[in-house]
């Protein structure tokens, strides 16, 4: 990450780009900015970029399809923006890698918060992590290299996920509640956005696990929490 982190704000919405832009940059941002999902995938592949931050509902090409895009590529923290009442899109947006979302409308202080929180995420937390790997069976998570392997084979985990997945193997059979899990990971701005640890464990199954649907590693403890055995 740059010293001064360079954000891209994609939305259709000129009034709402400005508004974005005008106080990230008075925050030492560097501010892109796009009007669609052509656009930014056009400086996406151009400019180096911290965060993207993106609107679900554009024209030409809407933020569902450009953050799959992305995802082919970067694990680079996306910020998604929705309309109230568009609870399919947010969980989508999420199945398909993005690491937060804001509904509309949102203050200057929330967005600032949620900023914080995905960029804070997105650093490899080295100093606390310790060195030593984790191992359970042909799953291996180096935290001092950032990385995960499976049978040998590197493993591609976005931030969001490495850290998550850090966790539940940091405290193996151990049952952590989704609140624990929720302030440990995302921060302590979250604690009863339940649908991030759903959309994240799925993901994660269907990484690491043989039979996603019959997991042996992550397991739900229903209404708890999730445990790593």
């Amino acid at each position: 990450m740059t010293a001064r982190p360079a954000v891209l704000v994609v939305d259709d919405e000129q009034p709402l780009r400005d508004f974005i832009r005008k106080n990230l940059e008075a925050r030492s941002f560097v501010v892109h900015t796009a009007g669609n999902g052509l656009e930014a995938l056009a400086v996406f592949n151009t400019q180096p970029l911290d965060l993207i931050i993106l609107d679900v509902m554009m024209p030409t090409m809407d933020g569902l399809e450009t953050t799959r895009r992305i995802r082919q590529t970067s694990p680079v923290p996306i910020i998604i923006l929705t309309a109230l009442g568009e609870e399919k899109d947010k969980v989508t947006a999420l199945d398909l890698g993005a690491d937060d979302y804001l509904t509309k409308p949102f203050g200057v202080e929330e967005l600032l918060a949620r900023v914080r929180a995905v960029l804070r995420r997105a650093r490899p937390q080295t100093g606390s992590l310790g060195a030593g790997a984790l191992t359970a069976g042909d799953l291996v998570l180096d935290p001092a290299a950032h990385t995960v392997t499976l049978r040998g084979e590197p493993l591609r985990l976005t931030p969001t996920e490495f850290e998550l997945l850090h966790l539940l193997m940091r405290n193996p059979g151990k049952v952590l509640t989704h609140r624990e899990l929720l302030r440990q990971v995302w921060g302590a701005e979250y604690g009863d956005e339940a649908e991030y640890l759903r959309v994240y464990i799925r993901r994660l199954r269907q990484k690491i696990e043989a039979e996603p649907l019959n997991p042996r590693h992550l397991l739900t403890e229903h209404g708890v929490g999730y445990r790593f055995e």
